[in-house]
């Protein structure tokens, strides 16, 4: 076995039982739909909110983003490749709980959003939240038995009975 096959069956191998398509589904969808938003409504989630964030080069990171979030999105949906399509998304998840939650929490979003404290920051972030718990999840267990990773790898991954 090469080394090659040794990385692939590492990201591919999933032990994790049917189920789990209940949360690729829905991590997998939330991120293919908030990409497609970035560039149906660039100044309200894309573009536009990136520089009202202070991100820089807004007009090169939100469609940047957008991009990765479709194509990690389907990726996670089918489950194909799994792990590592929720790296970048546990980055993007960790960035964005850093850039545009956090100043709620410290109060300093308060003159953006009108919003600044514990509890804002909470609800203001439980999306993100559940999308990086989601996407660790899924970086620790695989795609599960209902995935193109089993498929794919069908003597090494979990059996395709639907515990």
């Amino acid at each position: 076995m090469s080394p090659f096959d040794t990385w692939q069956a590492r990201l591919t191998t999933t032990t994790a039982p049917a189920a789990v398509v209940l949360i690729r589904f829905y991590v997998g969808a939330v991120f293919l739909f908030e990409g497609i938003q970035k560039f149906l409504y660039p100044d309200q989630l894309g573009t536009g909110r990136f520089d009202k964030a202070g991100i820089p080069a807004p007009d090169v990171l939100a469609p940047l983003d957008g991009i990765f979030e479709i194509a990690c999105g389907a990726l996670i949906l089918v489950g194909l490749l799994t792990r590592l399509a929720v790296i970048p998304m546990i980055v993007n998840m960790a960035g964005a709980l850093l850039i545009t939650k956090l100043p709620i929490l410290w109060g300093d979003a308060a003159l953006f959003t009108g919003k600044s404290g514990w509890w804002d920051f909470v609800h203001e972030s439980r999306t993100d939240l559940a999308q990086l718990c989601g996407s660790l999840f899924l970086l620790i267990v695989g795609a599960g038995a209902w995935s193109l990773d089993a498929r794919l790898r069908p003597a090494t991954s979990a059996t395709a009975d639907s515990r």
